[in-house]
Formats: C-alpha cells, sequence, structure tokens
C-alpha cells in the first residue's frame, strides 16, 4: 500500500494534513540523501548538519499528524521554520542533491505554514 493509500484511510486527516504529512516524508528522504552526499566536505558540513535536523522533524511532524497530536501546530512552526532555514543553505550550492533538497523543502515549509493556519 502506497503512502498516499494509507493516509486516506486515516478519519481525521483532511486533504491539507495529507498532502503535509507526504510532503514531510518526501522531504526527509530528500534531507537524508543530501546530508549523505554532503559527507567528507567540510565545506558542506552546515548543509549535512541542517539536512540532518530537517530531516528528523519532518519526520516527527508527519508523525505527530497522523495522530492528531496537539503538539503539531508548534512543530509545524518549527519544521517550517528548519525547511526554510535548510532551503536556502541548499540553494547555495550548485550540486543536484542540494537544488533537489531545496525545492522540496522549500513547499515543505508551505505546506507547514498552511497547517499552522488551519
Amino acid at each position: 500500500m502506497s503512502l498516499a493509500e494509507t493516509l486516506s484511510k486515516i478519519d481525521h486527516l483532511d486533504d491539507d494534513a495529507r498532502e503535509c504529512i507526504e510532503i514531510c516524508t518526501e522531504a526527509a528522504e530528500a534531507c537524508e540523501w543530501c546530508a549523505d552526499e554532503c559527507l567528507g566536505d567540510e565545506e558542506m558540513e552546515a548543509c549535512a548538519r541542517l539536512c540532518r535536523d530537517v530531516a528528523d522533524l519532518t519526520t516527527l511532524h508527519a508523525r505527530f499528524m497522523a495522530r492528531d497530536s496537539n503538539y503539531s501546530p508548534q512543530l509545524a512552526e518549527a519544521c517550517a521554520g528548519a525547511c526554510e532555514e535548510c532551503a536556502e543553505e541548499c540553494g547555495r550550492h550548485d550540486d543536484e542533491h542540494c537544488q533537489v533538497c531545496a525545492e522540496v523543502l522549500t513547499e515543505c515549509a508551505e505546506s507547514c505554514r498552511n497547517m499552522m493556519s488551519s
């Protein structure tokens, strides 16, 4: 079963929450890839560290949304801020993994900001 199919079974999620969980999951995957590619390059240390933090935050936020946690709005705010900071850092680098990561993180930040206002 795909992630979208699984999410469609969770009754308390609206379409915005389902989309946010999906993009948070995609962001975590992109960040893990980017961080792994940056390892060993001293100039990319800040990028790798931010990516690792964002991967953890986006994964946690997706889990909190799935279980309808009361802390999800606060986590959405932290997640959006971290995604924006990391997207800015990744955007400074020409590597494909950084550019892909920056693009996904920009979408994720927007989705998390939407969740804050819901």
